[in-house]
């Protein structure tokens, strides 16, 4: 065995969802993982399926109780004097800051994975400045992936990080088998946002261009899949999702561990977010499943559709941007909404396969090893 880890994010869902293939390609390579998240019973089942130590740690996602935060790097900080883990793999803000904090107080090799930069950072704010002071010093040692572009530039222009160990990952990274392409459905078009429903996430634009656009082109179906986010200040709430459906505006699918089925049986995958996405799991995977994507021109969504021939982007928050986008796809031909969705698998496969996402964290583990064995 080469080394205990300790993987944390804010939520076992988030373990499960987004990190099940990286621990996966850790295990593989030698090392055991301990898996630090607030325990979720949904998510019991699949977490026993990766055969994981896992410790139920106190978090609240969206709290800012400074208590609560200090219990939470108290608690970080007496997990890993008790495993001694070779490193502490962080995901999410509050594990980011408060994990890589406690990793640097005991001499922990920490890796933080911005995984985009949240509400937090969507307009610069009091609360942007806070965040970005204290991520300022929780990473001063640890290495920092970035999922795009935009947020290391963020990063390093505001003197959070230095640019040398700041590195882009391709995302979450997508399993490219099993998230292999389907044939377009035939008919009438429909158009599937799979997302948390989060007013960030452009969930009520979706639904405005979906309004606009049927009125128009009545045979065009608009589909939600995700869950309701009560914790989350900008959730959607029950009352307006369901005015919606009665309405008959947009179906809504409820909630999915495994999307293959919703996104196998959609034309387009669809998100104008306006959040500050890492690089959003919906589009890697509609992608690699060959679906055309709409998606807005924001960070960690354009890499994706800007001036790429598998997607067409939209401004953020502009309706009639996206309406017109979903019009663009529908005047298409299904040989033409074919080609584009092949498109979008090329592009995931070149750039955005898990794989890659192994790689790099089994490069930078080995590069924390010959530094440890150096020392030694």
């Amino acid at each position: 065995m080469k080394g205990r880890l300790i993987v944390a994010a804010n939520s076992a869902w988030n373990i499960v969802n987004f990190r099940a293939g990286l621990i996966r390609g850790l295990q593989k390579a030698g090392y055991e993982v301990i898996v630090a998240a607030p325990r979720d019973l949904a998510s019991d089942v699949r977490m026993a399926e990766l055969e994981v130590e896992e410790v139920d740690i106190l978090l609240d996602r969206s709290g800012r109780n400074p208590l609560a935060d200090a219990r939470l790097f108290l608690a970080y900080r007496r997990l890993m004097r008790q495993i001694r883990p070779q490193a502490f793999l962080g995901f999410t803000i509050k594990p980011n800051i408060y994990g890589c904090l406690a990793a640097r107080s005991l001499g922990v090799p920490a890796i933080a994975n911005v995984s985009g930069l949240g509400t937090a950072f969507a307009n610069r704010s009091w609360l942007s400045n806070f965040v970005s002071s204290l991520y300022r010093v929780a990473l001063k040692k640890a290495q920092v992936f970035f999922q795009n572009p935009d947020d290391q530039r963020e990063f390093v222009d505001h003197g959070i990080v230095s640019e040398a160990p700041a590195r882009i990952l391709p995302g979450s990274g997508v399993d490219l088998e099993r998230f292999s392409p389907v044939s377009l459905p035939e008919g009438g078009p429909i158009f599937l946002l799979v997302a948390r429903l989060l007013v960030d996430k452009g969930v009520r634009e979706f639904v405005a261009a979906a309004r606009e656009v049927r009125t128009e082109f009545p045979e065009a179906r608009f589909q939600l899949l995700g869950p309701t986010d009560d914790d989350n200040p900008t959730a959607i709430t029950g009352r307006e999702l369901d005015r919606w459906v009665s309405e008959g505006v947009v179906e809504y699918l409820g909630v999915a561990d495994d999307v293959r089925a919703a996104m196998g049986a959609a034309t387009v995958i669809v998100l104008p977010s306006f959040y500050r996405e890492g690089v959003p799991r919906s589009l890697l995977e509609g992608g690699a499943m060959g679906r055309p994507l709409i998606a807005t021109d924001s960070p960690g969504c354009r890499e994706l559709v800007v001036e790429k021939e598998g997607g067409i982007a939209c401004e953020p928050r502009d309706v009639s941007s996206l309406a017109n986008a979903m019009r663009r796809i529908i005047g298409m031909t299904a040989a033409e909404r074919e080609q584009m969705g092949q498109a979008a698998r090329r592009l995931i496969e070149e750039r955005f396969s898990e794989e890659r996402v192994v790689e790099a964290y089994l490069a930078a583990l080995a590069g924390i090893a010959a530094e440890a064995d150096a020392v030694g």
